[in-house]
C-alpha cells in the first residue's frame, strides 16, 4: 500500500474526474441516505476526500483510517486548513482496532479490493463488523468482480484504463491506470477476488444482507450519451451489508 505514498498528489487531483461526481458520489451518497447526526468511520480513507464530504452531509462524527502516511498527511493539511472536526488515523486497516459498536456506518471506498486473499478479506470485514453497532451498515465501492478484466480494458473518455489476466484468478492484481484531467498519470494495482469469496467472507464475520449495488448516474446527467459506455460496462460497483 505504499505504492500510495508516491502518487498522494496525483490520486487526490483524480478526485475531480467527471465520474467521480456524476456516478460515484451520487451511487454513494444515495445508497447512504440521511445520514446527519451519525458515527461514521472511513477505511481507507486516502487524502480524506469522502470523509470531509460525509463531515458535510451532517454526521455527527467521521474518522479516516488509511496505510497511506502521504495520503494521511494530505488530509490533516486539508483539515487543518479548514476544519470539519474529522479525525485521520494511520494504520492499515487490517490491523486497526475500532471501539467495538461506536460506528453506525463504515464506509469504505475501493477498500476490500486490497486484500488479495480470502484470509485478509475476512480480516477487512471483520474489522468492520466489530466497529458497527447492531443493525449497522456497511457501504463502499470496489473493483467490479462481476465483471473483470480480461487483457486491458479501455474506459479512456472517463479517465480510466483496466488490465488483469485474460483468465481471472483468485488475486490476480487488476492494474489501474487513471489520467486526470491535465493529462497526468498514476498507476496502482489491487486484487481479484471472486464474487462468492465476498460473499462468504462477509457471511463468515457476521454480516447480513450482502449485496452489490451497481452504479447509479446522476438525474442530471440521464440521456448524456456521454455515460453509455460507462454504464453498459461499469469498472467498478458499490456494495452494501448489515450487522
Amino acid at each position: 500500500m505504499s505504492q500510495y505514498d508516491a502518487i498522494a498528489d496525483l490520486y487526490q487531483q483524480s478526485k475531480r474526474l467527471p465520474f467521480r461526481s456524476a456516478i460515484e458520489r451520487y451511487t454513494l451518497f444515495d445508497a447512504l441516505g440521511d445520514i446527519r447526526g451519525l458515527t461514521m468511520l472511513d477505511l481507507a480513507c486516502g487524502g480524506g476526500f469522502y470523509t470531509r464530504l460525509l463531515k458535510r452531509a451532517g454526521a455527527a462524527a467521521v474518522t479516516g483510517v488509511d496505510v497511506s502516511r502521504e495520503m494521511i498527511r494530505l488530509a490533516e493539511q486539508e483539515e487543518e486548513r479548514e476544519p470539519l472536526g474529522c479525525r485521520f488515523v494511520c494504520r492499515d486497516a487490517a490491523d486497526f482496532e475500532p471501539t467495538a459498536g461506536a460506528a453506525d456506518v463504515v464506509v469504505a471506498m475501493y477498500f476490500l479490493h486490497y486484500a488479495g486473499t480470502r484470509d485478509k478479506l475476512v480480516r477487512f470485514c471483520r474489522v468492520c463488523h466489530h466497529a458497527l453497532r447492531p443493525g449497522g451498515r456497511i457501504v463502499g465501492f470496489n473493483d467490479n468482480v462481476m465483471r473483470p478484466p480480461r487483457g486491458t480494458v479501455s474506459f479512456r473518455q472517463y479517465g480510466i484504463e483496466k488490465t488483469g489476466p485474460r483468465t481471472p484468478y483468485e488475486g490476480a492484481p487488476i492494474r489501474y491506470r487513471l489520467t486526470n484531467d491535465d493529462g497526468s498519470e498514476l498507476e496502482f494495482n489491487n486484487f481479484y477476488l471472486e464474487p462468492q469469496t465476498y460473499d462468504e467472507a462477509f457471511r463468515e464475520t457476521g454480516f447480513r444482507e450482502f449485496r452489490w449495488l451497481g452504479v447509479s448516474l446522476e438525474p442530471g446527467e440521464r440521456g448524456n450519451p456521454f455515460w453509455d459506455d460507462f454504464l453498459r460496462d461499469p469498472p467498478v460497483i458499490a456494495f452494501s451489508a448489515t450487522k
